[in-house]
């Protein structure tokens, strides 16, 4: 692929061009996307123009934003002629996140691990290959991977949960540890559900539902009902992990501003041999009956001088579902703080 700077095709030109040459011309058209969708991505979120004339893409505007443009789209390449597709994802992730680290994260100790591949961070599980999206998701996901505990506190949307579950997958797919345990307290988000019929289990899915549909996209149906079964992946209310030992797991609490004191301490103690556990969080989001304090502010207050406990904070910054999310955390943020 070649890329060059032409100068303005007019006296009327704002700035010069970057004109890039692709030699397959069926992954340019993956490049582009769907009705050049991919493009206009691009477009829209750097404020260029970007021109496709045969095998050639021609980006105008601001010299800087045209580079960026240039980059961006040369690296989006460069994953489809690894055998990778490219989506509005990856996109947003190539536009997000600071590369400059990784020719030494490639060549550094941290090369050895499993979830590096020439210096990007990656985590492999049956049914899709997970990249972070935003600098705070990396260094995040590093710590789950180095760390015997690791907590992730942020808004909602950050990927905090779904991040770790697939770090759960993959270390169980490479047989670093026997079982994975997903928990969360049962409660109630403002409103009183009144009585549950049905059994144990049924009763408490639709707060695990979160937790399900993380495991669902990175498992197939058949292998995660079967794993159920056998009680290899077990997914359950906070309260019952009460009286256990915890040995080669990974353990998930997720909602944890919802743990009492009592309640987290309780788990945090169930940490056995070869075990690994991911407490995950939003402080503005505690369902906790007034006066109640929520375990997530004791614990961050008592355990972060110790090492080898990570805290990785998220910002609306980090959200990666619909843009308003984002938008939506920031007016209730900047209203707490004027109010």
């Amino acid at each position: 692929m070649a890329t060059s700077v032409l100068p303005p095709s007019s006296e009327h030109a704002p700035a010069p061009e970057v004109l890039l040459e692709f030699p397959d011309n069926r992954l340019l058209i993956e490049l582009c996307g769907e009705f050049d969708r991919h493009l206009a991505e691009i477009e829209q979120r750097l404020g260029v123009q970007i021109i496709r004339r045969g095998n050639q893409l021609i980006v105008h505007g601001d010299p800087e934003l045209c580079q960026k443009a240039a980059e961006l789209l040369s690296l989006l390449y460069e994953r489809l002629e690894s055998g990778r597709p490219v989506e509005r994802e990856d996109i947003d992730r190539e536009l997000r996140l600071d590369r400059s680290d990784e020719e030494a994260a490639a060549s550094g100790p941290d090369s050895q691990m499993e979830m590096f591949t020439g210096g990007k961070v990656e985590i492999k599980t049956r049914k899709k290959l997970v990249e972070p999206r935003t600098d705070a998701q990396k260094a995040y996901v590093k710590n789950l991977y180095e760390n015997e505990m690791a907590f992730g506190i942020g808004p909602a949307g950050t990927g905090k949960t779904y991040l770790a579950v697939a770090v759960g997958v993959s270390m169980f797919i490479q047989g670093h540890v026997d079982k994975i345990i997903l928990c969360r307290p049962a409660v109630e988000a403002g409103e009183r559900l009144g009585f549950l019929p049905g059994t144990q289990e049924e009763k408490v899915d639709p707060y695990m539902q979160p937790l399900y549909d993380a495991l669902n996209d990175f498992l197939p149906g058949k292998q995660l009902a079967k794993l159920k079964e056998e009680k290899t992946i077990e997914i359950a209310p906070l309260a019952f992990m009460r009286g256990r030992t915890l040995s080669n797991a990974y353990v998930v609490l997720d909602e944890a501003q919802n743990a009492t004191t009592m309640q987290m301490k309780m788990f945090l103690t169930r940490l056995g041999e070869g075990s690994r556990m991911v407490i995950t969080g939003d402080r503005t989001q505690v369902d906790l009956p007034r006066g109640v304090q929520s375990g997530l502010q004791d614990a961050e207050r008592l355990l972060a001088p110790i090492p080898k406990i990570s805290f990785n904070y998220f910002t609306a910054k980090d959200v990666v579902r619909h843009p308003l999310v984002a938008a939506i955390i920031e007016a209730y943020d900047k209203d707490e703080m004027t109010g």
